[in-house]
């Protein structure tokens, strides 16, 4: 199944919501980031939600997630657009770990004191930035409770990741579901315990459900309208020239010791980890253009 997400709103008006497939976008960055299993599993969540946060957005707007809390994995990123573009890092790739119980430590591989950075970029002149405290740092829950308390929309998510038995990503994917106004407390009642009582997320992509399959289990005979279908792909939008101004930003001093130091001067995409390299020459031309 080709990696996707529909957007759905109820025939009522009352909910919206958005489902996804990510298996193939969470193998492809989760092998650039050479992450071991828990660390896999703590990306492929947050990368899983930067998609369906994603698609909340319109035409150009763009978000970013950031994850940092005390943990060994240190800084989880995620960003995303409107049209499923999405790439993602994380600063410490290893989290060596054993399992809790059954379960990968994502929690203590986060690390349970924390926060969650949200950056928007609405097309405004000053972009959206928000920040709450990890609640769980499962992932899942502390989205859902930036987008309760902060953007004050009550949410539910669920997000999970599986590996086979060689540690690779066997299915990922997930669901948002949002309560709109005016609201509508039997319903939402309704729609909490059938949200409750689902299989994991998991176990749901594990038997072939796709996000129409997985969104009808929620609504049941209520129904929804389909609004959207977005292809979910990988993509980093680095370039040289964003590599050069990133250097010059540096200043005269910094290039001149970078250029003393080492030859060539490389830099590494932390997303995409394709490497560029620059000569003396091109550094005495970076060194030019930072006076």
């Amino acid at each position: 199944m080709q990696d996707h997400l529909i957007r759905v709103v109820s025939p009522d008006g009352l909910f919206r919501a958005a489902a996804a497939v990510t298996t193939e976008l969470v193998r492809t960055i989760c092998e650039k980031q050479q992450t071991d299993l828990t660390a896999t599993v703590a990306l492929g969540r947050l990368l899983t939600g930067g998609a369906l946060l994603g698609c909340l957005l319109k035409g150009q707007q763009r978000l970013a997630l950031v994850v940092e809390g005390n943990g060994p994995l240190g800084k989880l990123s995620v960003e995303a657009d409107a049209k499923g573009k999405i790439r993602g890092s994380i600063r410490n790739p290893v989290a060596n770990l054993p399992p809790d119980g059954d379960r990968f430590d994502v929690a203590g591989a986060v690390g349970k004191a924390g926060f969650l950075h949200v950056w928007k970029d609405l097309g405004l002149k000053t972009p959206y930035q928000s920040m709450v405290q990890l609640q769980s740092s499962e992932i899942a829950e502390d989205l859902a409770w930036y987008l309760t308390s902060s953007e004050q929309v009550p949410s539910s998510i669920g997000l999970g990741v599986e590996l086979d038995l060689q540690g690779q990503v066997a299915v990922a994917g997930g669901f948002l579901v949002q309560s709109l106004p005016p609201g509508d407390s039997a319903a939402i009642e309704i729609l909490s315990e059938r949200i409750k009582g689902l299989p994991p997320t998991t176990s749901m992509l594990r038997q072939g459900m796709t996000p129409t399959e997985i969104l009808a289990r929620i609504f049941s005979a209520a129904g929804f309208h389909v609004q959207q279908e977005i292809p979910l792909d990988f993509s980093c939008p680095c370039s040289l020239q964003q590599i050069e101004q990133m250097l010059i930003g540096l200043g005269r001093k910094e290039l001149t010791s970078l250029t003393e130091e080492q030859e060539p001067v490389e830099v590494i995409c932390e997303y995409c980890r394709h490497h560029y390299h620059f000569n003396r020459e091109q550094m005495g031309e970076l060194i030019e253009r930072a006076t």
